[in-house]
């Protein structure tokens, strides 16, 4: 896979991520499984993943909602390195199906019961932050989980994306630690190649920012799930 294609990727990735709020993760990493190790992968994806979270910080940084913050960051810091643990001793490819069926079962629910509402009580988002940061840690794709759990709080726009890439920020900078730590190295191509998917990446959040500015709130909620959906069918696939 070129480089300049992976830079489409990444922009691609970064435009639909900002959108939903999931990151670039739920659209690269099911592609690069196809071309590149699961090592591999999750550093390449989780160094775009970080700077798409500062980005998100950027555009919409008068929507985070802090104590929502506290409360995802916070356990999902400590059950993204228990999944960063589990990858660096053992593939963690055989959970793809698992986390596909979840997000389909969820959508689900939310076109039979669309006035459904999960209430915003600390526990809940610590089980969102707990389950988002493990699914993080072990499969690089934690924000699919991540969404879910703040979609069902029916927040604004700017507090869902502004939150979750905070949320993100955190939580990947403690995984990347933790890859890292373990021996996880990218190639000196694809090290290169940061240079052009970072900017990438950057585009890809601008034009998903004004993309965002024509959903109608009352259907972003949609919005998200069909991509849930698409996510799931997708990890169904690899």
């Amino acid at each position: 896979m070129t480089l300049f294609l992976l830079a489409l990727l990444a922009l691609l990735a970064s435009m639909i991520g900002t959108v939903t709020g999931f990151g670039v993760s739920m659209v690269m990493v099911p592609v690069l499984l196809l071309f590149f190790p699961l090592p591999t992968t999750l550093l390449l994806v989780g160094v775009i993943h970080w700077f798409e979270d500062v980005w998100k910080l950027v555009l919409f940084r008068e929507g985070v909602r802090w104590k929502l913050l506290l409360l995802f960051s916070v356990p999902g810091s400590v059950f993204t390195l228990l999944g960063a643990r589990i990858v660096l001793a053992s593939s963690g490819e055989q959970m793809l199906p698992w986390l596909a069926w979840f997000l389909i079962a969820y959508v689900f629910f939310l076109f039979l019961h669309p006035s459904f509402k999960i209430r915003p009580r600390p526990a809940v988002a610590a089980v969102g932050g707990a389950l988002s940061g493990f699914a993080a840690g072990l499969l690089g794709i934690g924000g699919a989980i991540r969404g879910a759990f703040l979609s069902a709080f029916d927040l604004p726009k700017a507090v869902y994306l502004a939150t979750g890439g905070a949320v993100g920020l955190i939580v990947d900078s403690v995984r990347l630690g933790a890859y890292v730590q373990g021996g996880f190295v990218l190639p000196s191509t694809l090290l290169f190649g940061l240079g052009l998917f970072i900017p990438a990446s950057f585009l890809g959040a601008f034009l998903g920012r004004r993309l965002v500015a024509r959903i109608p709130q009352k259907q972003f909620r949609t919005v998200v799930a069909v991509f849930l959906l698409a996510v799931a069918v997708r990890l169904l696939l690899v």
